[in-house]
């Protein structure tokens, strides 16, 4: 049979076929594209690599291009459309797509094709890439239902179908949903019973908004933009280390509570390190960009993981505001949209300039900032007055300081002389330690503290003579026990101790402040280098200065000039010093060793001016330095420095690091071949968005702030619509275009597009208001609709995408951990901090490695925070938010899967978290009645915000029994049971009975009902 034969019967068929039933007007976005993009795309789209025979059908040109005295599609004739009878030949040869394509295509498929073409083929460009356009809102039949405008978009839908809207849910139903919607809380039992008394028609309006105001509104709004971002505790790779972020959810929560327009949320997470006079809250931002995983394993190439870490932003920044997959363009032409792989590697160069390595080793994953807490200045307030008080004190003079300071520069001449701080010229050290001068003339230690090691000073003095040597030894922060040595117990042992000018001096006497037994100041310049038998050591003063005075055996002539070297031997295992300061005097005797400070070069050059000569300067100077030693003012200094600590200590408990964006100059950005790192050969790119989208206008290079402008602009097609569709989702559970992560060829046609782009207009025209466009959403009476099914629309809209009713859908893993520890009065309500530890199984962390640790729990109110500030070990994601389909957040994730298994049904039961609840749960309901029926009762209410039907009481019974049955004959096992978790048991309470109601409350807390949102 030949093909045009049978294209013609075929052909006939299809026409009798449609002249059967009422023409339908084709639209080709919604009926066509999908078929093409499906089909057809694989060896007719745009990845030129992959393109047969030369023809496209992902562009207008490409499938209505002559092909050569024929045309894949001639609009209006589908007898010399090549398209048509390809798609109808029975010839394996011929027929396409071929029969071992993977995909074919249906009957109806076909019929499609035929009627667009019979219908003159008319050809849009894909709906997410044309700006989106506000409609008007159709007119409906049922004027009474509608009380905005998205309810009479959805309301003409249904119409159009003839089906009815569902009723409204009850108010019980309709808070809880609305609860988990904007705070992702259930309503208190409180709150239920007032807004069930409250008949004034603005009660459902005022509790829109008292939720909208909430503080814990961030909080849930932020639990879905961290999965966007993939944020995580954790850089992911190897061993999987920990890397401080938090402050940036916080930031996210703020942002949410504040109702930042979503415009100023983009370009301070992209470049807000590039915002002039960046903010702090600006900078916390930009951690956006620092997000992604990073490797410290040693064997990684550096070269490859920039590649990986630039791959990784092109995917999830697309991926985030553009609900598009530019990151399929990484080795070659996307294969269904019009992403090129020069586009993918433009968009790439944007992030050029952020400070990053391939490879992190030492444990630094890069450039971080402090963050204090909010709470942290109402602390500092009444120590900073304290401080400022003892600080006035210490800073007026009195006329018995001035006797003290005259006393003290009498003794100073009546000595001969004072220790003078040298200049420090050069410091160095063996074994891999590192010396660093400081600005009061100290020398701090550190790096490597090796078995042994030399340090090596050359100092000058601005004294004309020299007679002795001082080396005080200092505590600092840095070191073990505060030091001043670098032993783990603070202490050290100095060997010997050398000075040479051109030629060696000789020291003839040593001594100390304090000698350890058996380590004495004699030992340091007896030429002796045993190690650990030699030298001199502090123990048990450690934690406090010390000094050790050496006595050269004849004065010698100095000056400024002149450079002397000091050498410190260090001998004994690994007791290096660890911060010291060097100084020098010429007096015919050197007075007995002290702890006071030397005196600079300034202050000697004081000293030696006749009192009644010196100056108002001059004497400020010398009576500031006297207050700092003054005996009597010891009480004083002691005070300041506890108030110091404690203020320093104070502010380090409430104060973060985090990771932040540095600008540097930008690297090369080439487009890499089938995405092979190791190949140069590619064209160098500079930064710029898909070409076939709106373009940036810029004379330089285009900055990611560029970028961020870029993608809220007015003209970009993608963004508005992308947002407000994943909010759709949040409140009915699948979006109008159901594919989150990907809006192009292969995603959705929207159920409902104009209402989508009308939305996406509003939104974005009324200063991305994200709180406003929510409002707009749950004040829908398509919004307050029941959920419950409806036996006639399952064959219609099985999926409820006609929106005849609510959804219902189960509760994402942190809010069911909520739930519970709300209901059992354990949460901690209070918002922002660092990432917590929940319960978690022993011995989960067994395989990290680099280095090995264990899973620490926390034990204080930390334990009882909300799932969204759960620690998140990306190997490792904690097993009760696994079995709740949390991701790991390796990669964006638009839309997490929801499952039903035994294993979340046993984390509700088994988990310590909700054994703890459910026991703190029940010790609440034995305290508040003593009737049965009326704390089952009672705990329903709280759990589920309704009261136990007639069956449910007899099962929550008889199952009470059942356990008071079990425990009186096992009550090793009620006690242990009872005594899961950190809350103390209530100690009026008998163990059986309270291990029996805990059994029901774990039931309670496995209800379908308790962890669906509906």
């Amino acid at each position: 049979m030949r093909p045009t034969f049978l294209l013609t019967c075929l052909l006939g068929l299809l026409t009798a076929c449609a002249a059967g039933a009422a023409e339908t007007k084709i639209d080709f976005n919604r009926d066509i594209r999908p078929i093409l993009s499906s089909v057809c795309f694989d060896c007719h789209g745009p990845d030129a690599g992959q393109r047969k025979a030369d023809l496209r059908f992902d562009t207008q040109e490409g499938a209505f291009a002559d092909l050569g005295g024929h045309r894949a599609i001639v609009a209006g004739k589908v007898s010399e459309s090549a398209l048509v009878e390809r798609i109808m030949a029975t010839d394996e040869d011929t027929v396409m797509p071929p029969p071992e394509h993977r995909r074919q295509l249906s009957e109806a498929q076909k019929q499609l094709l035929v009627q667009w073409i019979e219908q003159g083929a008319n050809w849009a460009d894909h709906w997410s890439f044309i700006a989106p356009q506000r409609a008007a809102a159709p007119e409906v039949q049922n004027t009474q239902w509608s009380l905005n405008d998205i309810d009479r978009f959805i309301l003409k839908r249904l119409e159009d179908a003839k089906i009815a809207p569902s009723q409204p849910a009850d108010k019980v139903t309709l808070l809880r949903r609305l609860s988990f919607d904007l705070i992702g809380m259930a309503p208190t039992y409180e709150e239920v019973q007032a807004f069930v008394n409250d008949s004034s028609p603005k009660a459902y309006e005022a509790a829109v908004d008292r939720l909208l105001q909430s503080p814990h509104f961030g909080e849930r709004m932020a639990m879905y933009w961290l999965d966007l971002v993939r944020y995580a505790d954790t850089v992911g790779y190897h061993g999987d280390q920990n890397v401080s972020v938090s402050p940036y959810r916080d930031y996210v929560i703020d942002a949410f509570n504040d109702n930042m327009p979503f415009d100023r949320f983009t370009r301070e997470q992209l470049a807000g390190d590039l915002l002039p006079e960046a903010t702090v809250r600006q900078r916390v931002a930009s951690g956006y960009n620092r997000l992604g995983m990073m490797s410290a394993e040693g064997g990684v190439q550096p070269k490859e993981y920039l590649a990986k870490y630039a791959a990784d932003r092109v995917r999830t920044a697309s991926a985030v505001w553009l609900g598009s997959t530019l990151g399929c363009a990484e080795c070659h032409d996307h294969k269904y949209d019009p992403f090129t792989t020069k586009d993918f590697y433009r968009f790439a160069a944007f992030f050029a300039d952020i400070k990053e390595r391939g490879l992190y080793s030492g444990g630094d994953f890069g450039t971080k900032m402090d963050v204090p807490d909010k709470a942290l200045p109402s602390l500092l307030q009444d120590l900073d007055q304290q401080i400022a008080a003892v600080q006035k004190s210490l800073e007026t003079p009195t006329p018995a300081l001035a006797a003290e300071q005259a006393a003290w520069e009498a003794q100073l001449q009546q000595n001969g002389g004072y220790w003078q701080t040298f200049q420090v010229h050069e410091a160095k050290a063996t074994g891999g330690t590192a010396l660093k001068v400081q600005t009061d003339g100290s020398i701090i230690a550190s790096g490597a503290n090796p078995k042994e090691s030399t340090y090596s000073i050359t100092v000058s003095t601005a004294l004309s003579k020299l007679s002795g040597l001082r080396l005080e030894v200092l505590p600092d922060p840095s070191l073990p026990k505060q030091g001043p040595g670098r032993a783990g117990n603070g202490n050290l042992v100095i060997t010997e101790v050398q000075m040479r000018a051109e030629q060696p001096l000789k020291f003839t006497s040593a001594s100390a402040t304090i000698e350890q037994a058996g380590f004495v100041a004699a030992s340091t310049i007896n030429g002796k280098l045993q190690g650990n038998s030699e030298g001199w050591a502090i123990l048990p003063q450690v934690s406090r200065p010390q000094a050790l005075v050496l006595q050269l055996e004849q004065p010698i002539e100095a000056s400024p000039d002149q450079r002397f070297t000091i050498v410190i031997e260090q001998k004994h295992a690994n007791h290096n010093v660890g911060r010291f300061r060097l100084a020098g005097m010429f007096a015919e005797t050197l007075p007995k060793p002290d702890v006071q400070p030397p005196v600079s070069t300034e202050i000697a050059a004081v000293l030696n001016v006749d009192p009644a000569e010196r100056n108002t300067a001059q004497n400020e100077q010398l009576a500031k330095l006297f207050r700092s030693m003054a005996p009597s003012l010891d009480g004083q200094r002691k005070r300041l420095k506890t108030l110091q600590d404690e203020r320093a200590a104070t502010t380090k408990r409430h104060t973060r690091q985090t990771l932040v964006t540095v600008t540097v100059d930008p690297r090369p950005m080439r487009v890499l071949p089938r995405g092979n790192w190791m190949d140069d050969s590619g064209e160098v790119v500079s930064s710029g968005v898909p070409h076939f989208l709106p373009q940036l206008e810029t004379t330089e290079r285009a900055t990611r702030l560029d970028l961020a402008n870029w993608i809220t602009a007015p003209d970009n097609p993608l963004t508005a619509r992308v947002f407000v569709n994943r909010l759709w989702k949040l409140m009915f559970g699948t979006g109008l275009s159901k594919q989150l992560d990907d809006v192009g060829s292969q995603g959705e046609w929207p159920t409902h597009p104009e209402l989508l782009d009308t939305l996406a207009v509003d939104f974005r025209e009324n200063g991305w208001d994200v709180k406003r466009i929510l409002k707009q959403i749950v004040m829908s009476q398509t919004y307050r609709q029941s959920s419950l099914p409806r036996a006639e629309l399952v064959d219609i809209d099985p999926f409820n995408r006609l929106l005849a009713r609510q959804s219902r859908f189960r509760l994402d893993a942190e809010m069911v951990r909520d739930n519970a520890l709300s209901v059992s009065g354990l949460l901690v309500r209070k918002v922002g901090g660092r990432s917590v530890k929940p319960y978690q199984p022993v011995g989960l962390y067994r395989h990290l490695n680099f280095p090995r640790r264990t899973y620490q729990a926390d034990k204080d109110e930390n334990q009882y925070r909300r799932g969204v500030y759960t620690h998140w070990q990306r190997q490792f994601l904690h097993p009760a938010m696994k079995a709740f389909d949390a991701p790991a957040r390796e990669e964006c994730t638009a839309e997490r899967s929801r499952s039903n298994t035994p294993l979340a049904a046993l984390v509700l039961l088994n988990d310590p978290s909700y054994v703890e609840a459910a026991r703190v749960f029940a010790e609440s309901v034995l305290t508040s009645s003593k009737d049965k029926d009326a704390r089952i009762q009672a705990m329903m209410q709280r759990t589920v915000s309704r009261p136990a039907t007639a069956n449910e009481l007899q099962v929550l019974n008889e199952l009470l029994t059942a356990h008071q049955t079990h425990f009186s004959a096992n009550p090793d096992a009620a006690k242990q049971l009872i005594e899961v978790g950190l809350r103390p048991v209530a100690n009026d309470l008998e163990p059986i009975e309270l291990a029996a109601w805990t059994s029901v409350a774990r039931t309670l807390f496995n209800l379908h009902e308790f962890i669906s949102r509906n």
